[in-house]
């Protein structure tokens, strides 16, 4: 297992062209592996930002299609390193989506992916009114990948608030955890900070989150600040703005053993019930 590795965050302000952010996403890896990336990871909905239901449908792909998919293949295998597609739409054999992340190994191959367990079912204060669930299919299962040796967990943005998820993650041997997002701009400026603490915190484990920043095209607007977090809960990296940019970091794994050995909650953990 390596000690050290070099992340790449991709910052992105996907559109409803999937050919444009194919394009974007590409010109993106290769710059960060020209910075030294090992693992680069893009945020949620890397392919396509759509709000409305019909034009979503009419423009996403099979995983054996999708063109996200197919142009991270190609240059993981290029440039031998390791993609994790925060997540793209994927359209599954049934007719419903799902919103899939991906990692690929440094071959090409799909090492694994991941489809979102959380769906975004939320009414804000400023009229914004979400319901993930009526287009999309929640998964499932729970993954863990593995980057050189490292395990790495993977979420997707609504997930970072259900802190089980991570928790059973990081208990299963995970030393980095993830939640590349799509935040809304409101939710972002009051929460993205302190929930990407949160779980670094309470599983003595590097949080890694990508995120989609700025106005799109389909009318939302998202928070940006792509951040890493070091499993004592400092941000060690983060882009202060909301445009699209990369984020680099060295990840020093023998900082969770530190974390966890001072505090070591997940090995203190109880089962318990709740009596009224």
């Amino acid at each position: 297992m390596t000690e050290n590795l070099k992340i790449a965050c991709m910052q992105m302000r996907s559109t409803t062209d999937v050919s444009e952010n194919v394009d974007v996403f590409s010109r993106m890896v290769v710059q960060a592996t020209q910075n030294g990336a090992r693992y680069i990871q893009s945020p949620e909905m890397t392919g396509l930002v759509e709000s409305s239901r019909a034009a979503l449908m009419a423009n996403i792909f099979s995983e054996a299609e999708d063109p996200i998919v197919a142009a991270a293949k190609k240059l993981a295998q290029q440039y031998d390193v390791y993609i994790h597609i925060g997540s793209t739409p994927i359209l599954l054999a049934d007719g419903k989506v799902a919103n899939r992340g991906f990692v690929i190994n440094p071959d090409g191959t799909k090492q694994c992916h991941y489809d979102k367990l959380h769906m975004f079912d939320v009414d804000l204060d400023n009229g914004e009114s979400w319901r993930e669930s009526a287009t999309y299919q929640a998964g499932d299962q729970a993954r863990i990948a593995n980057i050189d040796g490292i395990k790495l967990g993977m979420g997707i943005c609504y997930d970072v608030r259900f802190p089980e998820l991570f928790k059973a993650q990081s208990q299963a041997g995970a030393q980095i955890l993830t939640a590349p997002a799509a935040f809304t701009k409101q939710t972002g400026e009051a929460h993205w900070h302190i929930l990407q603490r949160a779980r670094a915190i309470e599983n003595g484990a590097f949080m890694i989150s990508a995120e989609q920043g700025g106005k799109h095209a389909d009318g939302r607007e998202t928070y940006g600040h792509s951040i890493v977090v070091s499993p004592w809960g400092q941000v060690i990296a983060e882009l202060d703005h909301d445009e699209p940019d990369i984020l680099y970091a060295e990840i020093e794994l023998s900082a969770v053993d530190a974390a966890r050995g001072k505090i070591p909650n997940l090995k203190n953990d109880q089962q318990f019930k709740i009596t009224d």
